[in-house]
């Protein structure tokens, strides 16, 4: 399964979005889910948003997602995603 990664502009992070996405990905090293830098017309599984900050204004509906898209913007939300992409 390809679980697309959009980032955002990073134009105000409270957070280090490279380390948290390193983080979700190491919790998957060893399961069928491979991350991507997300590319449009390409089809993903999933696509995980990765906003710095509560607007998380980062665009997505440029790429072709079969299932869910998952947004954080906050270091606690690192968690979340990895239980809700565990389940997929």
């Amino acid at each position: 399964m390809k679980c697309g990664i959009k980032f955002c502009g990073g134009c105000n992070p409270g957070y280090d979005r490279r380390q948290a996405c390193e983080e979700i990905k190491e919790a998957f090293e060893n399961k069928e889910l491979e991350f991507l830098h997300a590319v449009e017309n390409d089809p993903y599984d999933c696509l995980l948003v990765i906003g710095g900050c509560s607007n998380c204004c980062a665009s997505y509906n440029q790429y072709n997602v079969k299932g869910n898209v998952y947004k954080m913007w906050n270091r606690d939300h690192i968690d979340k995603i990895k239980e809700k992409l565990s389940s997929i």
